[in-house]
């Protein structure tokens, strides 16, 4: 009788114990401490964000402390592609990203946010507006994913690629800084957030032939961040593209990547400098 009563002991832990496995989130909801360890980061734009390199075998190795939040709003471990946009989905910055900034820091885990949009246009990212070309409401459904995330974690940054969509014109250049700023405004005013550190790309030099406003573009992106405390501009200098003069390819991605990381981490520091005061 007593052995029986022990093996019922232990066989009620292993039970506990697999459910509670089974149907845990990354952290516990009600833990302010949990949270504040799980960094959230947005990943918002247009194709080079979504990313279009070849997948390597490089990119399908995870890292224990990098998650995505997958298309039916899960979190599973990163690896690319993450988004899927569109099906050319392939190897982005932000793998690269995720994995350094999570070696930063052994007590925390990083949570990335995909949703980045193929040819979306600034005009796209505002609230219930359509995306003809997938049917879609990038910002809407980005407000969606990122309210999910943070029920778990911090939001830590937002990284932004977009603009090769909005070089047809001197006027969509012009207006590009006003645009910009609006969806920011509307951003933290539906996430419920004062201020978030943002890192932005410039658009790849090899799409300057492509696109005459391109580089006019990256001249407007370089003004934005020297005005903008909490905003840093991540140069493509010596980046090339796959072959179509319009998406990086997979080792450039990788180096974005890093140049993300590397401006975030300095950004973080300057941006909380400038909330304090």
């Amino acid at each position: 009788m007593k052995l029986n009563r022990i093996l019922l002991f232990f066989f009620s832990l292993l039970l506990f114990g697999s459910c509670n496995e089974k149907g845990k989130s990354l952290t516990d909801k009600d833990s302010k401490k949990a949270k504040e360890k799980f960094h959230l980061y947005i990943l918002m734009g247009q194709s080079n964000m979504a990313g279009r390199g070849k997948v390597q075998s490089i990119d399908t190795l995870v890292h224990p402390r990098v998650y995505m939040l997958d298309k039916e709003q899960n979190w599973v471990l990163a690896k690319d592609p993450m988004h899927f946009d569109k099906p050319v989905a392939g190897v982005g910055l932000g793998l690269t990203f995720g994995k350094i900034m999570a070696n930063e820091n052994s007590e925390i885990k990083i949570g990335l946010i995909p949703t980045a949009v193929g040819g979306s246009s600034i005009n796209a990212w505002f609230a219930d507006s359509i995306h003809s070309q997938t049917n879609s409401y990038p910002y809407n459904d980005m407000i969606k994913r990122a309210n999910k995330a943070l029920a778990e974690g911090t939001l830590k940054g937002i990284l932004w690629h977009q603009g090769e969509s909005d070089t047809r014109t001197e006027t969509d250049v012009k207006e590009y800084p006003a645009k910009f700023n609006a969806m920011i405004d509307s951003l933290k005013a539906d996430l419920s957030i004062a201020t978030v550190p943002i890192v932005m790309g410039e658009l790849g030099h090899f799409f300057y032939p492509k696109s005459p406003n391109a580089e006019n573009l990256n001249t407007v992106f370089e003004e934005m961040a020297k005005s903008n405390p909490c905003l840093a501009l991540v140069s493509a200098n010596g980046l090339n593209h796959k072959g179509d003069s319009t998406h990086f390819d997979s080792d450039s991605y990788h180096a974005l990547g890093a140049r993300y990381a590397a401006k975030m981490i300095e950004l973080q520091k300057s941006c909380s400098m400038e909330v304090e005061k």
